[in-house]
């Protein structure tokens, strides 16, 4: 699979129409940031094409895509699940969401002291980060957004999560050093499935 300006640019026209389709369909407003992933995952693509059209280095349309990918996703999705899901299995998800905030605020730290650059390497994009301790902060990203899914209790939303873990665990070994870029490409389009999810029939005696 190649990544380049069109590649970006398609997929994310195609994802950001099924986020808007997602958005439109929600029944319950606190679905809602769910059922946004797409339309943001998508957008996220669009802004990636604008990175390829500049050359990758460390502009405006990079520092818009590492904060998306970083700072915000690790926040965005925990919490999202956390108002999604019955408040009976909101228990699980505290421990997500508070791994999902500590990351982000230190990725936010160190994207607003150091600059992010991006690097066309071949058919995919790096983007570095200085980050200190990265696994540590790896391994809260990943808890963060998987584990979210992962404990969520939803089965469509653990299908999601075990599509992104499989996804996560291919880009690290096939595209190690450009994995932000090729996993959250693999997000994107996995995140077709939130689709399914706010197509899902409403449970009894559910209120908006």
């Amino acid at each position: 699979m190649c990544w380049n300006a069109t590649a970006d640019l398609t997929a994310g026209a195609v994802i950001t129409a099924v986020g808007i389709v997602c958005v439109a369909r929600v029944r319950r407003a606190r679905d809602l940031p769910v059922a946004a992933l797409p339309l943001l995952l998508g957008v996220h693509q669009l802004v990636e094409a604008a990175v390829w059209r500049a050359g990758g280095g460390c502009g405006p349309a990079t520092t818009a895509w590492v904060v998306i990918a970083l700072p915000m996703l690790p926040v965005w999705v925990p919490l999202g699940v956390l108002l999604a899901i019955a408040p009976g299995d909101r228990r699980r998800l505290w421990g997500p969401a508070a791994a999902g905030l500590a990351t982000a605020a230190v990725l936010a730290y160190c994207l607003a002291t150091r600059p992010a650059v991006a690097e066309i390497r071949g058919h995919t994009m790096g983007y570095g980060v200085k980050v200190p301790w990265m696994p540590l902060f790896l391994a809260g990203y990943l808890f963060a957004t998987l584990g979210a899914l992962l404990l969520s209790g939803d089965r469509r939303l653990r299908l999601l999560g075990a599509v992104l873990a499989v996804g996560a665990l291919a880009c690290s070994a096939l595209w190690r050093l450009e994995f932000a870029s090729t996993w959250c490409a693999f997000a994107a389009v996995a995140s077709l499935l939130v689709l399914g999810w706010v197509r899902r029939p409403p449970p009894a005696g559910s209120v908006t």
